[in-house]
């Protein structure tokens, strides 16, 4: 497979997942995730010049399957009461650049995203932008989700809360 054709397969497959998170098909959504995923989205930090500025060791969030699949079935319960009612979501993902691995089965991809979310009646929206580095797995033909690591552009976000997926 050429690489232009590579990066056509990983951005459907990102198309595809952003249309399942903005319609509120979380199943559907974990299906394209593989049993070891690791789902992490370290603090922004303000730095000097030429030192790191994303955190080792805090996070918004660090999950596995098991804690997304927990997310989800306690969105759909009376307890998920932050996504009551749901935020209205749009993802716009762009600058796609795709990465060989030397396991032919996965590729590693980095994206750029805008998520735009609004709640309720309210006239104020969140804009949240940023990085993810993936790793895509393909699995019995399919892309899977290995891996995410998303970068927020932002050092504070200005968000009620994290109850939505990148």
């Amino acid at each position: 497979m050429s690489l232009l054709e590579l990066e056509r397969e990983v951005a459907e497959f990102f198309y595809r997942e952003a249309e399942l998170l903005d319609s509120h098909s979380l199943e559907e959504w974990l299906e394209l995730l593989t049993e070891d995923i690791a789902y992490e989205m370290p603090l922004r930090l303000t730095r000097e010049r030429g030192q790191s500025d994303i955190s080792s060791q805090m996070g918004h969030f660090s999950e596995d399957r098991r804690s997304l699949e927990l997310r989800v079935k306690r969105l759909g319960t009376d307890f998920g009461w932050a996504e009551n009612p749901p935020s209205r979501t749009r993802r716009f993902i762009s600058n796609i650049r795709v990465e060989n691995t030397p396991n032919p089965n996965e590729v590693k991809a980095r994206s750029y995203f805008l998520l735009y979310r609004s709640r309720g009646s309210s006239v104020e929206a969140d804009l949240i932008s940023g990085e993810r580095q993936d790793l895509l797995r393909k699995l019995d033909g399919r892309w899977k989700l290995a891996s995410r690591l998303i970068i927020a552009d932002q050092a504070v976000l200005g968000t009620r809360n994290l109850a939505i997926f990148f």
